[in-house]
């Protein structure tokens, strides 16, 4: 007996969903997102004020993107971790601080583009 692939589109569909599953548990319960959300929040409204150009609002909106999109994968890194190994061991500390030391780069990063973006409008 065979059974019927699924077609393409219903699987992207799937997902799709997952994405957004995904992405809603990380708004709603990963501290660290909630926090970087916030920030993308207040920056936003930040160049509505400041009229920024389409080329600072794309490179905003790509940095805002990345540093969430890496908040996440530090966070889906950690639960690995923790999953396949729960108790404290230093390989695992190794893992979970190289990941936050990734997004700690890029967070800096972010700070320096943000600078560059809204010092000279405010001075």
């Amino acid at each position: 007996m065979t059974t019927k692939k699924e077609s393409f589109i219903k699987n992207r569909l799937k997902s799709v969903g997952y994405a957004f599953k995904g992405a809603y548990l990380l708004i709603t319960t990963e501290a660290s997102i909630k926090v970087q959300f916030f920030i993308g929040v207040i920056m936003t409204i930040a160049g509505v004020f400041f009229h920024i150009s389409v080329l600072e609002w794309i490179i905003q909106i790509l940095v805002i993107a990345l540093i969430m999109a890496l908040e996440g994968m530090n966070t889906a890194i950690e639960e690995t971790a923790d999953f396949i190994h729960p108790e404290h061991h230093p390989k695992i500390g190794l893992i979970k601080d190289l990941a936050a030391g990734a997004v700690f780069i890029f967070a800096i990063a972010a700070a320096i583009i943000g600078f560059i973006i809204y010092l000279p409008k405010i001075f």
